[in-house]
């Protein structure tokens, strides 16, 4: 990801939601600097999928929210602007606006936001990245590493927590009851990488 030169003003919000689409091409806003997010490959968006199979299942079963695919924004801060697309989120049912999802950008932050780190991530962006969703009152951060296949679990309270391939990976006060085996989130990675 880098920045990429504004040399007349800062963006908006709104500013990005009206730039024309291209394809293959997603921007967010980093305190109103555009910035371009690079395709993330096949692993990364198997990893998408499965993840948000498996919290659509549980989240819907249980009329917790709505989950989310990496195409929604999230306006985190405003003057100047940052708007976060992340790879998975979740927000619980009692923090949809009355009016419904919004059409365009959300305003304000997912209780769960879940980042995959690809392989031309760095990792003091990826933290960056982290602050600004605890900053704007994201509930649990979960980071994942397809390479080492475990997670990273962050808590507004600064604590963090790295899971390894066997630990359990729950969803908190955000998704009581949400468990699963950390390995098991990398299964479309170990079947890509043997061949299957």
């Amino acid at each position: 990801m880098q920045a990429i030169e504004q040399r007349e003003r800062l963006l908006t919000a709104e500013d990005l939601e009206g730039l024309p689409e291209q394809p293959g091409v997603r921007y967010e806003l980093d305190e109103g600097k555009l910035v371009e997010m690079p395709g993330a490959g096949g692993i990364h968006a198997a990893i998408v999928v499965r993840l948000v199979l498996l919290l659509h299942q549980f989240v819907t079963s249980r009329r917790l929210g709505f989950v989310f695919g990496d195409g929604l924004g999230y306006i985190l801060r405003r003057n100047p602007d940052t708007v976060r697309i992340p790879d998975v989120s979740v927000v619980r049912r009692e923090r949809v606006p009355a009016a419904g999802i919004p059409e365009g950008f959300w305003p304000g932050a997912p209780d769960l936001a879940v980042e995959i780190v690809s392989p031309h991530d760095r990792a003091e962006e990826v933290h960056e990245r982290v602050r600004d969703y605890l900053g704007a009152g994201v509930r649990l951060v979960w980071v994942l590493w397809p390479k080492s296949r475990t997670v990273t679990v962050y808590w507004p309270d600064g604590t963090a927590r790295e899971l390894g391939p066997d630990e359990k990976l729950t969803g908190g006060d955000v998704l009581p009851g949400f468990e699963m085996t950390v390995s098991d989130l990398f299964l479309v990675s170990l079947e890509a990488s043997s061949g299957e």
